[in-house]
C-alpha cells in the first residue's frame, strides 16, 4: 500500500529532518508514528502525498512513485489520499456543510451529487444537524469531525493524521480516536497516524513506528513494542503512559472493585495480607501511583474471586485500614441512574421553556397587533 525507500529530507538551510529511512504500511494497517517534538514525523507523514519532496528515495502508492507524477496527475491521487490536521484547517467562511463541500468542488464533483455526498459524510461524523453551523460555533471534537468528514469526501484509500488529537482534551480524543477506528473498520482504510500521545497508539494502532533525530529506531506491532520495548527512547515514551480509567477497566470486567490508597498504606502490602488472612482470591487488573506535592495517591483495580462471604470479609478489612473500596458496577449503575435523572430534569425544564417561549411569543404578538392598530 505505503512504501518509503531510502528516503531523505534536507531543507535549503542544510537542516536534515529525515535521514535515510525505509518504510511499508500494509493495507487496512493503522499504523502509529511516535515521537518526541522535532523527531521528524510531520516532515515524513507530509512526504507521503508530497506535501513535502523528499531529497533522495522513492514514495510508493500501490507501487507507483508519486515523485514521477506531474502537478496534475499528483492532485488527482492526492484525492485518494485524506489528510487530517492538529487544528482542522477549516475555512471560517463556510458553514459545516459548506467545508465539507468545497473537497468534492475542488475534484470537480457535480453540483446535483455534491449534496448528498456530503450529507451521507456528516451522518458518519455524527454532525448531520450541524450542517449549517459555522467554524466559530464548534467545539474541538466538533471542528476535528468535520475536518474527518473533508477528509473522506473523494472516496479515499489511505487517511493520514498530523496529531489530530493533540489539540483535544481525553475525553473528546477518545471519541475522535472511537470514530477513526470505526471508520477504518467500515471503510476498509490504511490510516498512517502522527501523535506523541503513547496512549494513542494504545488506544487505535496495530503497528508503529518510534521516531527520533529523524531515523525510526523501533518498529513492529504494538503488542510487542508495549512488551518488550528495545530503546530507551520508546522505554521513556511507554513510562508516560497513562493508567486505565475507571470505563476502560470496567468495559473489560463489570466486577471489578477500585481500592484507593494514600500516604503510608502505599508501601504496606495489603493485597497480600488479604489473601493470606482470609484465603480470597484477588486478580489485579491495572493499578497506578500519582505522587502529589505533598504524598502519594495510589488506585488499584482488582477483582475478587467468587465466594461473595471471603470477598466481604476482604473488603471490610480493607475499609478498616482506612482505604476506599469502591464496586466500579454499582457505581456506573448510580452514574446511568443520575444521567437518566438529569435528562428527565433537562425534558421537563425544556418543556417549561417552550411553553413559557410560546406565552411570551403570544404576548408579543399581541402587543405588536395592538402597535400596529395604534399607530394607523
Amino acid at each position: 500500500m505505503i512504501e518509503l525507500q531510502d528516503i531523505t529530507k534536507i531543507y535549503p538551510n542544510g537542516f536534515q529532518a529525515i535521514y535515510p529511512l525505509n518504510l511499508r504500511v500494509e493495507k487496512g494497517d493503522i499504523m502509529g508514528i511516535i515521537g518526541y517534538s522535532g523527531a521528524g514525523k510531520s516532515t515524513l507523514i507530509r512526504l507521503i502525498n508530497r506535501l513535502e519532496t523528499p531529497s533522495s528515495g522513492k514514495v510508493l502508492i500501490n507501487g507507483e512513485d508519486i515523485l514521477a507524477l506531474n502537478q496534475t496527475e499528483l492532485q488527482k491521487r492526492r484525492q485518494k489520499i485524506g489528510m487530517i490536521f492538529q487544528h482542522f484547517n477549516l475555512l471560517s467562511s463556510r458553514d459545516v456543510f459548506g467545508n465539507v463541500a468545497y473537497a468534492l468542488e475542488i475534484a470537480g464533483w457535480e453540483r446535483s451529487a455534491i449534496k448528498s455526498r456530503v450529507y451521507e459524510l456528516l451522518e458518519i461524523v455524527g454532525l448531520h444537524e450541524k450542517a449549517a453551523f459555522y467554524p466559530s460555533q464548534l467545539s474541538g471534537g466538533q471542528k476535528q469531525r468535520v475536518a474527518i468528514a473533508r477528509a473522506l469526501a473523494n472516496h479515499p484509500e489511505i487517511l493520514l493524521c498530523d496529531e489530530a488529537t493533540s489539540a483535544l482534551d481525553t475525553k473528546t480524543t477518545k471519541s475522535i480516536l472511537a470514530l477513526l477506528k470505526q471508520i477504518q473498520a467500515n471503510l476498509g482504510l490504511t490510516i498512517v497516524l502522527i501523535t506523541h500521545q503513547i496512549e494513542v497508539v494504545r488506544e487505535i494502532c496495530n503497528k508503529a513506528c518510534v521516531m527520533s533525530g529523524g531515523k525510526i529506531i523501533e518498529r513492529g506491532s504494538v503488542e510487542e513494542i508495549f512488551a518488550s520495548p528495545k530503546h530507551a527512547v520508546t522505554r521513556e515514551l511507554l513510562s508516560y503512559l497513562p493508567a486505565l480509567s475507571e470505563q476502560e477497566v470496567l468495559s473489560q470486567n463489570k466486577h471489578a472493585y477500585k481500592i484507593s490508597f494514600v500516604g503510608e498504606h502505599i508501601n504496606e502490602p495489603l493485597i497480600s495480607e488479604v489473601v493470606k488472612k482470609f484465603g480470597v482470591d484477588v486478580n489485579i487488573l491495572a493499578g497506578n501511583i500519582e505522587p502529589l506535592s505533598t504524598t502519594k495517591v495510589g488506585h488499584l483495580f482488582v477483582e475478587f474471586g467468587k465466594d461473595k462471604a471471603l470477598n466481604s470479609k476482604a473488603i471490610d478489612y480493607l475499609k478498616s485500614k482506612g482505604l476506599l473500596v469502591e464496586s466500579l458496577e454499582a457505581e456506573s449503575r448510580n452514574a446511568e441512574s443520575g444521567a437518566l435523572d438529569f435528562g428527565a430534569d433537562v425534558a421537563k425544564a425544556e418543556s417549561s421553556g417552550r411553553a413559557d417561549s410560546k406565552n411570551v411569543d403570544s404576548k408579543n404578538a399581541d402587543s405588536s397587533a395592538n402597535h400596529q392598530r395604534s399607530a394607523k
